[in-house]
Formats: C-alpha cells, sequence, structure tokens
C-alpha cells in the first residue's frame, strides 16, 4: 500500500467538517452525512494498519532535516484502532443527546475535525508532527468545551486553554532539545538522543525529560496540572466522554509513551532520580484522583476525577521504563477507553432521560433505566479491577511490572500499594452509585419517576458494543496482549 494514502484518515474529517456548515445540512441529513464520513474516515484508519506501508508520507519539508510527515508503527496502529472503533459509536450517540441542543451544526463540525488531528497524532512519524497536531486538538477541542456558552462553560474552555498553551511551552523544549542533540526527530524505539553530542550533560537531559512529562502529560491530567479536567465535564457528554476517554487525555498518554520510549529513550531514564520523580508524580496523580472521587457528588465530575486517576495508571506503567510496563500501559490505554466511555454515557443518558446530576438524586433509577445502569455496572466493576472484567486484566499487568522493577529498585513496590488503594477508592465510588440506582431507600420519590425510561437505540447500542469488550476482554484477552506485547518488544 502506497504511504501517500496515510493522508486520507486524517484530511477526510478535518475538510469534511469545516465544510459542513456551508453545506447548510440540518436534521437526518446532516446525521446521515455525518455517520458517513465518520464510517468512511474509520474504515481508511484500520485499511492504513492492516496495509501499512514501511514509508512514510512526507506532507511537506519544513527546514533542514525537520518534515511534517505521517508513518504508522505498532504502537501508533493501537492508537489508530482504538480511536477508529469508538468515534462512530460516539458520533451516533451524540445524535440524540445533542437532539435538542442549540449550535448543533458548528458543535458537529469541530467534533468531526477533532477525529481528524487526534488520528493526526496518531500517525505522526515525528515528534514535530506530533508535536504540531497536539496544538491544533487544543484549538479545534477549546470550542467544545465552550459549547453550551455559560458561565461555567467559558470559565472551563479558558482553564483548558490555559493550561494546554503552559504544557505546550514545556512540550516545546523537549521538542527543540530533541532537535539538537538528536540525529533525527523520528520516532525510534530506544531513543534518538546521540550521546556524543550529549556528553557530560546528562542531568540537562533529565530535567528537559521531566519538563516535557509534565507539558504532554497537561493533556493527562497529571498533578499539578489536573485542574481543567473536571471543570471540563460541564460541556455536553458526548465531548467529555471523548476529552476523558479518547481524544484529548489519551493523546497526552500517548505522547508520554512516544517521548519517554521513542525520543528519550528508557533505558537512558531507568533508574534516575527523574525515573523516580515521573513515577512519584503519576502515583500522586492516581491518590489524588480516586479520593477526591469518592469526595465528588455531582455524577460526571465523579467520573471526571476518576479519569485522573485511570489515566496516571497508564503513566504508571508507561513509567515502568520497560517492555512489561509499555505493554501495561498500551493495556490500560486501550481498556480504558472502552469502560470509561461507557460509564461516561451512562451518566450522560441519565442527565438525558431524568435531568438528574447529583449521585443523591439517582435513588431508584436502575429500575426505571435498567439498560443504562447494567451496563454502567459491568463498566463500574472494570474499573474496581474485579476478576473477570477488562479492569483486571490492566491492572494486573500494571502491578506486574512494578513487581518487576522491585526487584532492582525497591521503590516501585509503592506502586502496588497505590494501586490497591485505589482500586478501594473506586470501589467506594462506583459502587455508591449502583447501590443506590438499584437498592433506593425506603421512601424515596420512585413514583415521581414514571415518565423516565431507557433511551432509544442510538444511545443504546454503543453502550452494548462497550459493555460486550469490556466483558470479552475480561475473560478473553490474550490476542490482544500478544499484539501490545510484539508492540513493546519492537517487533510489530
Amino acid at each position: 500500500m502506497s504511504s501517500v494514502y496515510l493522508i486520507l484518515p486524517v484530511v477526510l474529517p478535518i475538510l469534511g467538517g469545516a465544510v459542513m456548515p456551508l453545506l447548510h445540512l440540518s436534521g437526518k441529513k446532516r446525521n446521515l452525512f455525518l455517520e458517513i464520513l465518520v464510517l468512511v474516515t474509520s474504515l481508511l484508519a484500520v485499511l492504513c494498519v492492516l496495509r501499512r506501508p514501511q514509508d512514510g508520507f512526507i506532507l511537506f519539508h519544513l527546514t533542514g532535516n525537520l518534515d511534517f510527515a505521517l508513518r504508522l508503527d505498532g504502537l501508533g496502529s493501537v492508537f489508530v484502532c482504538v480511536i477508529a472503533f469508538l468515534w462512530p459509536l460516539a458520533t451516533l450517540y451524540a445524535f440524540e443527546y445533542m437532539r435538542h441542543e442549540e449550535r448543533t451544526t458548528s458543535f458537529f463540525a469541530f467534533y468531526t475535525m477533532t477525529y481528524g488531528v487526534t488520528l493526526g497524532i496518531a500517525m505522526a512519524e515525528n515528534l514535530v508532527t506530533m508535536y504540531l497536531f497536539y496544538e491544533l486538538l487544543t484549538l479545534v477541542s477549546v470550542y467544545l468545551v465552550m459549547h453550551p456558552m455559560t458561565k461555567k462553560a467559558l470559565h472551563a474552555s479558558r482553564v483548558y486553554l490555559y493550561y494546554s498553551i503552559g504544557g505546550a511551552a514545556f512540550a516545546f523544549v523537549a521538542l527543540v532539545f530533541i532537535i539538537i542533540f538528536g540525529g533525527t526527530t523520528d520516532f525510534i524505539m530506544g531513543g534518538v538522543l546521540d550521546m556524543d553530542l550529549v556528553g557530560d550533560n546528562v542531568t540537562i537531559v533529565l530535567i528537559v525529560y521531566l519538563l516535557a512529562f509534565w507539558g504532554f502529560g497537561v493533556k493527562a491530567a497529571v498533578i499539578p496540572f489536573q485542574g481543567w479536567l473536571p471543570q471540563a465535564s460541564v460541556a455536553p457528554t458526548p465531548v467529555t466522554a471523548l476529552l476523558h476517554a479518547v481524544a484529548v487525555v489519551k493523546s497526552g498518554a500517548f505522547a508520554v509513551m512516544r517521548l519517554t520510549y521513542y525520543c528519550f529513550g528508557a533505558e537512558l531514564i531507568r533508574g534516575t532520580w527523574a525515573h523516580f520523580a515521573v513515577m512519584s508524580i503519576v502515583m500522586a496523580s492516581i491518590l489524588y484522583g480516586s479520593t477526591m472521587a469518592v469526595k465528588e457528588t455531582h455524577f460526571k465530575r465523579r467520573l471526571a476525577f476518576s479519569t485522573v486517576s485511570n489515566l496516571s495508571y497508564v503513566l504508571l506503567g508507561v513509567t515502568m521504563m520497560s517492555p512489561q510496563g509499555l505493554l501495561a500501559g498500551m493495556c490500560h490505554l486501550v481498556i480504558h477507553a472502552f469502560m470509561k466511555i461507557g460509564a461516561f454515557f451512562c451518566a450522560g443518558a441519565v442527565l438525558h432521560q431524568s435531568q438528574k446530576t447529583y449521585v443523591d438524586e439517582l435513588n431508584g433509577l436502575g429500575r426505571r433505566m435498567p439498560y443504562v445502569f447494567t451496563v454502567f455496572v459491568i463498566c463500574g466493576l472494570s474499573l474496581i479491577g474485579i476478576p473477570g472484567f477488562a479492569g483486571f486484566i490492566s491492572k494486573w499487568n500494571i502491578a506486574a511490572a512494578a513487581m518487576e522493577l522491585g526487584n532492582d529498585y525497591p521503590y516501585a513496590y509503592g506502586a502496588v500499594a497505590v494501586l490497591l488503594y485505589s482500586a478501594l477508592m473506586t470501589a467506594v465510588y462506583i459502587l455508591t452509585v449502583a447501590v443506590r440506582a438499584w437498592f433506593p431507600d425506603k421512601g424515596s420519590a420512585e413514583a415521581k419517576m414514571k415518565e423516565i425510561r431507557d433511551p432509544n437505540w442510538e444511545m443504546k447500542l454503543p453502550l452494548g458494543i462497550f459493555a460486550a469488550f469490556v466483558l470479552m476482554w475480561g475473560v478473553y484477552s490474550e490476542p490482544l496482549l500478544r499484539l501490545l506485547r510484539a508492540v513493546a518488544q519492537g517487533v510489530f
């Protein structure tokens, strides 16, 4: 397959979203146009993975040896497949959710452009290309956060923008550093730094790595830059679900993987003070996110704090600086995408059908919306890490990577304690919702909920598919793990 085709799944949704307001489509015609556009994009993306060209495709030359180019390797292919599978389902869900909202054409325009930009991050051949797409992701997604145009939404969008711009400044330092001290900005497993050029300046390398980790980690909501994520939950649920499960936060985690294993090199970082610094950052983020989720009474914000915790699960695997750690991080990146988008879509369905937003308002809703809350329980048990559900598989691999690292650096055993604490907190903030919904207190106002029912098929179909994957991977995950193991070892 010629590498020129790599550009199609990136450009098609960006152009399609940009021209959509000019077509003056509305209602069913617009929805049909969007779903076909997204499905065709996903098909093209999957075909690029299945018939992956060996060479990259240079869109244009910047200067020197810097190119704006696309290329698919193993890690990029994994992220592309996750995005390509989830986006059409999220779009279908959004049709029903946004049916009675205002400015839906502009919403879907930016929503679709975000798809192409996220694919651009996944398919970037080098750090320059990924950085430019990363910045473009901020620009196209900030409108989605402010879409309700309420005071809270406008404030949340400004906070998101400020955090993202600050993170970009940190990441830019690493970009310049790699340009100067690397033979190339291309992503190469093991890193690209020329140690002859670095010389005795290893401390500078570690400082730059830490700054870049924070810079790209802003979108993954690591401490102390996690503040934007809970506030962004004011956006419509199709946006928050993609922000918290697929596009923005996963792009942050993906970028840290690229930075660690394909730019600086895990072997260079392993065992240094910077190694333990980034591990400490992500462990603190896990503790903070899971604890705050227990305290939070707003349904969507509770799940937002859960995302702060779970994204750092991904990064905890990444910071093990080993093939097993990279495998664990990729595994949780994939599985968390399915179980968290399912949980967020359940919260969105509750808001859409009942207008209830707080946990203490959910008494008895499980009996009125059994389909939604069954899916929520499945996704929730997976988030806890109960055996038989997909979340157990990814958390087990993270713990295994920590135990492996602990043989050389006992500090890593602390990661296992953090995982156990977070599992306990996750059980509390998930099960309190499930118990309220299915087993309401006596005297709760169930009679006032007679008009509340499960949503239509446009919402139920995506939820059912997410739940099916969570259950399937819980009992049969070996094909997924085999693929991720090959990527982590650099043979795919």
